[in-house]
């Protein structure tokens, strides 16, 4: 398998490569978002695993520019996981049509699961599920005199 970083922090680098890392597997660091386009059609990418913030182009960009790019076949479709900085970006991460997301801080057993359900190819529920949300208690009416 190989595997394309696109980030520009050595510490997301370090994580990935450690947690994802095995004899069978092979990765390409990218540290421009603007080149991720052309390293995908080089035809051996399997994941990529993009950051948020990267330079001038992030990480959303990148997975939409993928996306349109394979829509009118000028790239094979490759998996997409998302590394978020915060919880409130999951629907950035739904909308551009990533395979997965996490969010950082990141933890190996985390990031094998994340690569993992993303390499299963696009689902309805991404690699990771959203913060459970507590449901408004009801209120009593109001009293009308």
């Amino acid at each position: 398998m190989h595997i394309l970083v696109a980030t520009d922090s050595d510490s997301v680098v370090a994580d990935v490569t450690a947690a994802l890392g095995g004899p069978d597997v092979s990765f390409t660091i990218c540290r421009e978002g603007r080149l991720v386009s052309t390293l995908v059609a080089d035809g051996n990418t399997d994941l990529v695993v993009c950051d948020m913030q990267i330079g001038s182009k992030g990480g959303m960009a990148i997975t939409m520019d993928l996306r349109l790019d394979h829509s009118d076949d000028r790239l094979p479709y490759v998996n997409v996981l998302l590394l978020l900085d915060r919880a409130p970006d999951i629907h950035l991460a739904k909308r551009c049509a990533a395979d997965g997301f996490l969010v950082k801080p990141l933890d190996p057993l985390s990031l094998k699961r994340a690569a993992a359900a993303a390499m299963a190819g696009p689902v309805d529920q991404p690699a990771q599920q959203e913060p459970a949300q507590q449901e408004p208690a009801e209120e009593e009416p109001a009293e009308v005199r």
